[in-house]
């Protein structure tokens, strides 16, 4: 058996990206975690984490494509890009694993796709933060960014600003093996999963 502690936010949002740093930091004392994925819409979440993990661990910023709020505009801060890499954090774009494509056919015809309902399941279950960190985990992992192994992955709350509310020990798993995904710890959440 083993015995570890869960860290529950009173609410969700920003105000928690310093304590989930921590927590990271000492989930990784452990040693047996090298990989640290972090969502980052424009960088600011991501910088944060680089500057106290980026030369200790394999840090990967997941943001989102171009294109995800206006047609070819990407919405990280290339500065912040420069500096994550320099810091030697990999910086990854590309489709939400749990959404993409199958959202353009929900906004032309309605209805709802299985792989939303899975995002709104987590969201729903858990925390909007946890639905983050499993898909920025899936995304890094169809990028090559990451190994496929034990990954520390962090996610916020976008709706209620920027940061990290959320911080999860995962077994990623490729989009096209979904089901082989494990979330092994919870390290932090939010009691209250509303948006």
């Amino acid at each position: 058996m083993v015995k570890k502690s869960i860290t529950y936010f009173e609410q969700n949002g920003a105000e928690n990206t310093d304590e989930v740093l921590k927590l990271v930091q000492d989930r990784l004392k452990e040693g047996d975690i090298k990989s640290v994925v972090v969502a980052s819409t424009s960088g600011k979440t991501g910088l944060k984490f680089a500057r106290s993990l980026g030369k200790k661990t394999d840090l990967v910023v997941v943001s989102t494509h171009p294109g995800s709020k206006q047609p070819g505009v990407w919405e990280f801060d290339l500065e912040a890009q420069k500096e994550l890499e320099s810091l030697g954090c990999k910086v990854i774009r590309q489709s939400h694993a749990l959404s993409g494509l199958e959202k353009s056919f929900t906004s032309k015809f309605s209805g709802i796709s299985h792989s939303e309902i899975l995002a709104e399941s987590l969201k729903s279950l858990f925390s909007p933060g946890m639905k983050v960190a499993v898909e920025c985990s899936i995304m890094a992992l169809d990028g090559g960014a990451i190994p496929l192994g034990k990954t520390i992955a962090v996610g916020g709350t976008g709706a209620k600003g920027m940061g990290a509310d959320t911080a999860v020990v995962v077994l990623p798993a490729h989009t096209n093996n979904f089901f082989d995904f494990r979330v092994l710890e919870i390290i932090a959440k939010p009691f209250n999963n509303s948006l």
